[in-house]
């Protein structure tokens, strides 16, 4: 999680961010200073996220975790994306944003841009499918998946919002990130087995015992 989290640093550095409308992804593009250093670290965080999916496996109990699956993609997407970084800065620079829409740039820009869309697909949908499956256990997993879907339909006309005006990306895009990561630790936290809740199992005792016959 902190090679995935690396921006969490970047309003540390003086001038890493020139501008509050940008997104931290920019800071990748060819020509910015931590380009590489940048790029390696979501390379690094994508096959280390993968690494802990598989060695978690995809079991929930005797259930199968349909969501599993979806976050693997989600870590490879996130190793294509740091292997093919932004030719330009599209969320600093007007003119690569002019270019970036008349499809003037090499193909490995699109391929980032194409990569970060289904990192956010592919999270979204395990963050659903993995409520659904939750939905009546009532465990804190449960909780933390509810809250996650109710915090992107939230964040997502914000998204919206952001590319429409190009303004404030820095501010925005934080809240995935955060979700993100926090879908990520519980999908690996989460328990294999669930032991039965001792308040249901000490009431299957006692219907189970028969009453005491009264002495004569």
């Amino acid at each position: 999680m902190a090679a995935y989290n690396w921006w969490v640093v970047v309003p540390f550095v003086p001038g890493m961010m020139p501008s509050v409308n940008g997104f931290f992804s920019d800071l990748e593009a060819t020509g910015q200073p931590h380009a590489g250093l940048l790029s390696d670290a979501d390379i690094l965080a994508g096959v280390l996220m993968v690494a802990a999916l598989l060695l978690r496996g995809s079991h929930a109990g005797h259930v199968v975790r349909r969501e599993w699956k979806w976050m693997v993609a989600f870590g490879v997407a996130g190793v294509v994306g740091g292997r093919f970084p932004y030719y330009c800065s599209e969320g600093l620079s007007a003119t690569c944003r002019h270019l970036e829409w008349h499809l003037q740039l090499p193909a490995h820009h699109y391929v980032h841009v194409a990569s970060g869309i289904a990192e956010f697909a592919l999270l979204t949908g395990a963050a659903v499918i993995a409520m659904r499956r939750t939905h009546h256990d009532g465990s804190v997993e449960a909780r933390i998946y509810r809250d996650l879907v109710g915090l992107l339909v939230l964040a997502y006309p914000l998204l919206g919002l952001v590319y429409l005006t190009d303004r404030l990306g820095t501010f925005v895009e934080p809240i995935f990130l955060v979700a993100f990561s926090l879908m990520f630790l519980t999908e690996v936290f989460e328990p294999i087995y669930r032991g039965r809740p001792c308040s249901a199992s000490s009431g299957s005792a006692l219907r189970l015992t028969p009453p005491a016959s009264a002495s004569a």
